[in-house]
């Protein structure tokens, strides 16, 4: 697998917080680092899937939603 280098700026505590977790799993950082992106981009893959899906459906105004849920003592 080809890799790309990239220079990242971390927020010290971040930082350290990784390295420890680099420590204590036996894993790189960029390893944990790419696991955490991969992941990340999956869940937007999902959203933006069933924001796809939903498109089409009708939708009603917030402020509606918001009187139902207090006519309906929810709120």
């Amino acid at each position: 697998m080809n890799h790309s280098r990239t220079t990242l700026y971390l927020d010290p505590k971040i930082h350290r917080a990784l390295k420890v977790k680099s420590a204590t799993t036996d894993r790189s950082i960029s390893e944990i680092v790419n696991e955490a992106l991969i992941e990340a981009l999956r869940e937007d893959a999902i959203d933006l899937e069933a924001f796809r899906k939903r498109a089409k459906e009708p939708s009603r105004p917030f402020e509606k939603i918001l009187s139902e849920l207090k006519r309906d003592g929810l709120l």
